[in-house]
């Protein structure tokens, strides 16, 4: 399967505001129950959730905007250890976090599942 007439999600979707208050240490935990994507080898879709925890420091991802995000990796073909990461480097670019991991819990299909865990 190629992605030839596709486009994969970029961080410049995803829209920061401003936090009010960088110099505290909390987190930010979302839950993404419903992702899915397509496997690049079968054209078979994968579904799972997606669990972003991030410190945020000056600013923080505007959660309608991650939503438009996510949604567009729908018909997108991408192995489930690539998908994690990619959230993962285009959170850092948007966001630029003081400490973040992505995990991607996915379905099982054939058998097999998968959970990839990115962090920095």
């Amino acid at each position: 399967m190629t992605n030839s007439n596709k486009t994969l999600p970029h961080f410049k979707q995803l829209e920061v505001v401003n936090n009010e208050f960088p110099k505290n240490n909390y987190e930010i935990n979302i839950c993404i129950p419903e992702f899915n994507a397509v496997c690049p080898k079968t054209g078979l879709p994968d579904f799972g959730t997606i669990y972003i925890n991030y410190i945020p420091n000056k600013f923080i991802v505007e959660l309608k905007s991650l939503k438009l995000y996510i949604v567009n990796y729908r018909n997108y073909g991408i192995f489930h250890e690539h998908v994690t990461n990619k959230i993962l480097e285009d959170f850092i670019k948007a966001c630029k976090p003081k400490k973040i991991d992505v995990t991607g819990d996915f379905n099982p299909r054939g058998g097999i599942k998968t959970t990839v865990k990115a962090k920095k």
